[in-house]
């Protein structure tokens, strides 16, 4: 069964300096962590944060695509997870019938993000990968004040601050 989540934040994987989506279910109770590319990350933050480019990013450009044909996506689902691989399915409208595409669950997610529409993630997915609160505390502190995480080493530390220290000046420095 499907549960719905919501984009609770993004970190930073202390041993990799990989970027981590992290969900949580409506009760706060399950989190699920993906690990994720840095362009998706960043297409992710951006929506997140409302930065807007001068161009329109992939993500944006499938949003354009959809609309301007009359589809609409109904919901994103990360429905599984094999050999590490977590997999994804986009539901979407188009000439009234109902299709279901295949995707990545950054993709995914960036997408549902843009089309102001539910994410939800299978009860199964939850068992074999997701976290309790007491496992999570390992990889995410508690929220600040204003939602965003704080990681607890030192190097999540940096980055941290790094990306704190953007602003959205910075995205726009080269153009698309």
């Amino acid at each position: 069964m499907p549960v719905q989540v919501t984009v609770a934040g993004l970190t930073i994987d202390p041993n990799n300096n990989s970027p981590i989506i992290i969900l949580k279910d409506q009760t706060g109770e399950k989190t699920l962590p993906i690990w994720i590319g840095l362009l998706e990350a960043t297409a992710i933050a951006s929506e997140l944060e409302s930065i807007k480019f001068s161009r329109p990013m992939t993500h944006d450009l499938l949003r354009n695509v959809i609309r301007s044909f009359g589809g609409s996506v109904e919901r994103v689902e990360v429905v599984d997870l094999r050999d590490n691989t977590f997999f994804a399915l986009i539901h979407a409208m188009a000439n009234g019938q109902p299709i279901t595409i295949d995707a990545r669950p950054s993709d995914a997610i960036a997408l549902a993000l843009r089309m102001k529409c539910p994410i939800f993630v299978q009860e199964k997915v939850f068992e074999s990968a997701g976290r309790t609160e007491e496992k999570d505390q390992e990889l995410v502190k508690s929220a600040d004040e204003k939602g965003q995480e704080v990681v607890k080493t030192e190097e999540g530390r940096k980055w941290t601050e790094i990306l704190e220290g953007l602003s959205p000046e910075n995205f726009g420095k080269y153009k698309m």
